[in-house]
């Protein structure tokens, strides 16, 4: 089906969906070089246009990726929910951004239809979203899971202590950990991006890790972020394993290039369901995403990288995580160029993911030969805390010294908490009073030189 929108005298003609989606998209560095992007301003604002008044129910018609070469086209088309999608099935992508604007439209509300979203509705009204929409929207919505304890309550957010060493020291490790947690960071899990992916490394961090929790007691989760197939390997050797962690791209030729592909998460996840280590709840898988990624492995088929990202969404959508999260500027200007587009591409993500009915986190960082620096990361972090994101990480002096990137600190989190008045999940609060790191009211403590965390 051909599109058309004329803008002054000049009439821009688009021959299919997936090119208006491509061509209504923000500017990113990353459509640009794959030659996806508008040409010019006017024809983003014609493509935006001929977006605003296609029927949601074209998206379920015209597929993007056609589903017999593609596993998560046919999974989105698989899992839609028709029953959802019925109350919203009369509008426009347009009257679909009116509708969740709308001050009647709260949370329950979203919650609803989101089963009955697909990844290209969701990005489509998402291009035609300024960024005060995305969060006003984004606020709205609150995902809530457990595992240990229970995260994404209204007024609370959380923190993925990330204590990751360039050798997988274990003595730099723990030294990382126990200042995270005398911050009061960890609540949402203490991860590992591991060097060295090898399972005898993995199994020696797992178990260090379990050993510490439940020395100590913590009520969290523990993650080593290994290749999914490292982890099954380690689950079948009966490895303390709490969280099934892995990256996820929006098609299935990416998914590939990372090793992996749907058949394994299921095995995946039916492995952890034998596990039933939570205590309060049992969300244990966990996804990192981001834009770009599906382009630096040549495999967006034409997709722009949004729209890209969106669909990688629908696969962790089958898999009830715990945790999810885009790791926004991580890949480079070569996607995302500057902090301008790293902010928009954070708030989209974030968007999107709760739109979809996920846990989204964010990883609120950057390379360092990207055009950005932390003042537009302090930016980022406040639009995604006023957003009510679930979580975002915590590394040591906000530099991962084995990653090479930029991220955000243990005092980042105490800021956010500052000024917009959130507690952690509830039964980590708990956990601190009760160590003496924290007051009644979550207040971090003065570390008393006898404090047991010290002993280690």
């Amino acid at each position: 089906m051909v599109y058309q929108h004329s803008v002054g005298n000049f009439k821009y003609s688009f021959p299919d969906l997936k090119t208006v989606l491509a061509k209504a998209t923000p500017q990113k560095s990353g459509d640009e070089m794959a030659g996806l992007a508008a040409k010019n301003e006017q024809e983003r604002i014609a493509a935006k246009l001929v977006l605003a008044d296609i029927p949601l129910k074209q998206f379920l018609s015209e597929e993007i990726i056609p589903s017999e070469i593609d596993a998560i086209s046919r999974l989105i088309l698989e899992s839609h929910d028709a029953r959802s999608f019925q109350s919203i099935s009369h509008l426009t992508v347009g009257g679909f951004r009116d509708w969740l604007l709308a001050y009647e439209t709260d949370g329950l509300k979203i919650a609803q239809i989101s089963a009955g979203l697909t990844p290209e509705m969701v990005a489509a009204v998402s291009k035609i979203m300024a960024n005060q929409d995305l969060i006003l929207v984004a606020s709205k919505i609150r995902i809530i899971t457990k595992f240990r304890n229970t995260l994404g309550l209204k007024g609370h957010f959380s923190t993925r202590l990330q204590p990751n060493h360039a050798t997988d020291d274990a003595k730099g490790i723990m030294a990382s950990t126990i200042d995270g947690l005398i911050y009061g960071v960890g609540d949402a899990v203490i991860g590992i991006n591991p060097a060295s992916d090898s399972s005898e490394s993995t199994l020696k961090l797992l178990e260090m890790l379990d050993k510490l929790r439940q020395q100590y007691e913590i009520p969290t989760q523990t993650c080593v972020l290994s290749h999914v197939t490292t982890t099954i390997d380690l689950i079948n050797r009966n490895a303390p394993v709490d969280l099934i962690f892995q990256s996820v791209g929006g098609t299935e030729k990416t998914n590939s290039s990372f090793g992996f592909n749907l058949g394994i998460l299921d095995e995946a996840y039916q492995a952890g369901l034998g596990l039933n280590r939570g205590s309060v709840g049992n969300n244990f898988m966990y996804f990192e995403t981001g834009q770009g990624s599906v382009h630096s492995a040549g495999a967006h088929l034409g997709v722009d990288q949004q729209t890209c990202e969106v669909r990688a969404y629908a696969v962790a959508r089958k898999y009830k995580p715990l945790l999810v999260n885009t790791v926004v500027g991580f890949i480079g200007p070569e996607y995302l160029y500057d902090g301008k587009q790293v902010i928009r591409a954070g708030l989209e993500d974030h968007f999107c993911g709760k739109l979809m009915g996920l846990p989204m986190g964010c990883d609120v960082c950057y390379t360092n030969h990207i055009n950005a620096d932390q003042d537009d990361m302090d930016n980022l972090l406040t639009l995604l805390g006023v957003s009510g994101c679930n979580f975002i990480m915590g590394v040591p002096g906000a530099d991962d010294v084995m990653l090479n990137y930029q991220s955000t600190s243990f005092h980042d989190q105490l800021y956010l908490r500052q000024v917009l008045g959130l507690k952690r999940a509830p039964e980590f609060d708990q956990w601190l009073l009760k160590m003496g790191l924290s007051d009644q009211n979550g207040k971090l403590l003065d570390i008393n030189p006898n404090n047991k965390l010290l002993e280690l």
